[in-house]
């Protein structure tokens, strides 16, 4: 299991520049996290962390593999992860205040008196923001390897039937087929 201190950064004894980390996360780093709706991660965390005086800015860079229930046919669907994201951390006399006024996302504060950074649930948050919201193959790829053939047919087959004079319907037969503008 993964120690949550492999995910401490200790910046007082760093130099001012830039500094890197790597990181390995599978299945075992989210048990401690809610129940997740993927499986079988192999993601890789790069972490560019450039120290200045009185602050620090944290470069995230996301790769990497899972699984996710498709959307269309409900069979797995292995996706490819890449994002990157940047965080600034300020040290400050009062965190907590600053924190909750702080409206940008990307900017968070740390107590003067802090020696390490735990940067464990920006990597869970990282992971999850880099799966799309819309899990499906593409058009393209659609009735591949991947997909449920059974449940192809019949998604097939339902949008072939039209509604028979549903009242739900009525009116909205002239915006079907319209061509975007």
């Amino acid at each position: 299991m993964n120690s949550r201190r492999n995910y401490d950064i200790a910046f007082v004894g760093l130099k001012p520049g830039t500094h890197e980390f790597d990181y390995t996360i599978d299945d075992k780093f989210f048990v401690e996290y809610q129940e997740q709706d993927f499986r079988n991660c192999t993601a890789h965390v790069k972490l560019a962390l450039e120290k200045q005086n009185g602050f620090m800015l944290l470069k995230f860079e996301v790769g990497g593999k899972l699984e996710v229930t498709c959307d269309r046919c409900g069979n797995n669907l292995p996706l490819e992860l890449w994002d990157e994201f940047n965080i600034v951390v300020k040290m400050v006399e009062e965190p907590d205040v600053m924190n909750e006024q702080e409206e940008d996302p990307d900017v968070y504060y740390i107590s003067k008196g802090e020696s390490h950074l735990h940067i464990a649930d920006w990597i869970y948050e990282f992971i999850n923001l880099s799966i799309p919201m819309q899990r499906m193959c593409s058009d393209d790829e659609m009735g591949g390897p991947h997909c449920n053939k059974e449940v192809l047919e019949m998604l097939k087959k339902l949008e072939e039937q039209k509604p028979a004079n549903n009242p739900l319907w009525k009116g909205l037969e002239k915006f079907k087929d319209l061509e975007d503008s």
